[in-house]
């Protein structure tokens, strides 16, 4: 039986028969469902109309984006290090291209995600790889819409996945929002993978928070506390955030500073950012 795929937001279901009824991540307020209504896909399908690309975004550190765009749209990245390659975030499409590609630069030792828009075809992605393990946040295990023997709950705040790659908790968009830190990265300064619990926006200067990206529903402020708070004790001078050419490559620790600060002075009706 197939295991359908959410057109809207690439998350992949249980093998059936028919397509489910409805897509749960999608009819959850961080999400919509279009206004032509639910519609769903195959993997076998996607990968008739799609392929993934790949783009060095610092060494040791790669991009993978799926064309023509589908989901989400977010990016995979790909991290190398001499204890094992992890993939942080996923995509819903995973091929025999894109599996040959990577076991070609040394495989996979696990896949960690952000949170539950970004799951996708997790499953899928660890049997190619010979069932490596997923991590995920204990917090958001009820979004799980496919399980398997490779989903590895974790809890608490922060988990150790190699020398120099710790998972943390943040919260934020989702209970269980994790961020990758990456010790080595930026030359050795620190580097923050964080999906888009810190969203790297359209300017590349700053970041901001959303409770819901796609509905404009802001995040509140003791949750924007709660993931700056969460980084306080980790070094970083970059953010690599979920899409396309969204990277702050300078001073990241500063600018989530800075933003969170300006963001809640907005939201709490600080006059001095009121247009004249």
């Amino acid at each position: 039986m197939p295991a359908f795929i959410c057109n809207t937001c690439g998350t992949q279901y249980e093998p059936s028969e028919k397509p489910p009824a409805n897509c749960i991540i999608c009819e959850d307020e961080r999400q919509y469902v279009t206004p032509q209504g639910q519609t769903w896909t195959t993997l076998d399908a996607l990968r008739g109309r799609c392929y993934n690309a790949f783009r060095e975004l610092e060494p040791n550190l790669l991009s993978i984006v799926t064309f023509p765009a589908f989901g989400i749209g977010q990016r995979a990245q790909l991290l190398r290090t001499p204890h094992g390659n992890v993939l942080w975030d996923c995509i819903a499409l995973v091929d025999r291209a894109t599996v040959e590609i990577i076991n070609a630069m040394g495989g996979l030792k696990g896949i960690a995600i952000s949170h539950p828009h970004y799951y996708t075809t997790m499953v899928e992605w660890s049997e190619a790889f010979g069932g490596i393990p997923v991590h995920l946040h204990a917090a958001d295990r009820k979004w799980i819409m496919r399980n398997g023997p490779s989903i590895q709950l974790w809890q608490g705040e922060s988990k150790e996945l190699l020398p120099g790659l710790t998972l943390i908790r943040c919260g934020g968009h989702y209970p269980g929002g994790q961020v990758l830190h990456w010790a080595q990265g930026a030359d050795g300064k620190g580097a923050l993978l964080s999906g888009d619990i810190v969203q790297v926006v359209a300017d590349n200067k700053s970041v901001s928070f959303m409770w819901s990206f796609p509905n404009f529903i802001p995040l509140s402020a003791p949750r924007v506390e709660g993931v700056v708070n969460a980084l306080a004790h980790y070094q970083f001078d970059r953010i690599h955030g979920a899409f396309l050419d969204r990277t702050i490559w300078h001073d990241g620790k500063g600018v989530l500073a800075r933003s969170a600060e300006r963001y809640l002075k907005i939201i709490r009706g600080d006059g001095s950012y009121e247009l004249q």
